[in-house]
């Protein structure tokens, strides 16, 4: 699969999260892959049919990783984390 764009995210010094754009047959994808100690734990990712609109690329698919694999304080400090890297 050929990605045509890419960021990477760091919450903290244990866990980064590298968000990824590709084509797909009827519009395009996010990917995001969460990252501990620099190794892959969690992928998450969704399809868009033209455009988004999200106030910062990957906005959607970085919530959406965070949601499926954090609880309670440590889910709200990386929530929180996203929002001051992006504003």
């Amino acid at each position: 699969m050929k990605y045509t764009y890419s960021k990477i995210f760091n919450l903290d010094g244990v866990y980064n999260v590298v968000c990824n754009t590709a084509d797909t047959r009827s519009g395009f994808k996010h990917v995001a892959v969460l990252h501990r100690n620099g190794g892959s734990i969690a992928e998450t990712k969704i399809c868009y049919l033209n455009r988004t609109w999200e106030r910062f690329t990957y906005e959607s698919v970085l919530n959406k990783v965070i949601q499926e694999n954090f609880d309670g304080v440590e889910r709200e400090k990386y929530l929180d984390v996203i929002k001051a890297i992006n504003y």
